[in-house]
């Protein structure tokens, strides 16, 4: 079964140039192993967007494996943002100056795995990392969850 990686993102209430938290599950033969979340960059700044959002939450996801030393792990990357996912398995470009260098260092994360794939899911398939996104915004804002 190997390593499942749930990841989300979202830059609210405005999006570019809000708050943009990111959320990431690792499951490890069907049990969760791992939950993060946190802050995707300074907010209301226009490097604040729902992409990076998504971008980090990926990058973190792969940090917290590398330091793990799963790296020989089989993983899947599963997210319900398709440009994140096609420009991770290379069939669209990286146009966003803001997302190029996300976008590098989730490559050279990824190219220790020998065994990574990516695949998206529709959001309704992604609730656990949704919902830590909705809970990093909402321990900033200092509020419920969305």
């Amino acid at each position: 079964m190997g390593i499942v990686v749930h990841f989300d993102g979202l830059c609210e209430p405005k999006n570019p140039g809000g708050v943009a938290t990111f959320g990431f599950t690792i499951d490890r033969d069907g049990r969760r192993v791992h939950e993060g979340w946190g802050m995707a960059g300074r907010p209301y700044t226009p490097e604040a967007t729902s992409n990076v959002a998504e971008y980090t939450g990926v990058v973190r996801a792969l940090e917290w494996l590398t330091a793990q030393q799963l790296t020989r792990e089989s993983v899947q990357v599963v997210g319900d943002s398709e440009l994140i996912i096609k420009q991770l398995k290379g069939e669209y470009k990286v146009r966003s100056a803001r997302l190029a260098p996300l976008y590098k260092r989730a490559r050279e994360l990824s190219s220790a795995f020998p065994s990574l794939r990516f695949q998206w899911v529709p959001r309704e398939q992604n609730r656990d990392a949704d919902a830590l996104t909705n809970r990093a915004y909402a321990e900033y804002v200092g509020g419920t969850l969305l």
